[in-house]
């Protein structure tokens, strides 16, 4: 599967940005998808995860309550609403999908990764 994301940009602390994530190839339904985000200088870490169902969610501690992870079959897409941004969240995000069952927050458990998107907030 094929991933493009999107929605990236500047925002001031305590603005929000919606990212996208558009999936093309094979059945979009068979996978597991999540967001990774990487800053200068440190290892990629997981955001956040949804199910291939969509029922099912997980969510890094330090983005819980501020980013809503959601999917949309009918479009083969996947979203990262981002709100209450913080400096720290200053980074890279990727989108990734996995033949998993549930969620997984381990980068080995996606095959496919997007070419990822900048996400700065200013303080």
């Amino acid at each position: 599967v094929q991933l493009v994301e999107s929605g990236g940009g500047l925002v001031q602390a305590g603005g929000s940005l919606k990212l996208s994530c558009a999936a093309s190839g094979r059945i979009f339904s068979m996978y597991a998808m999540g967001w990774f985000r990487q800053a200068p200088g440190k290892e990629r870490e997981f955001v956040a995860a949804i199910a291939r169902s969509g029922s099912t969610t997980d969510y890094a501690d330090s983005v819980k309550g501020r980013f809503t992870i959601s999917r949309e079959i009918t479009n083969n897409t996947i979203y990262l609403q981002m709100n209450s941004l913080k400096p720290e969240d200053t980074a890279i995000y990727y989108c990734a999908a996995g033949i998993t069952l549930g969620t997984s927050r381990s980068l080995q458990a996606y095959s496919s990764w997007g070419q990822g998107t900048q996400v700065t907030v200013s303080s």
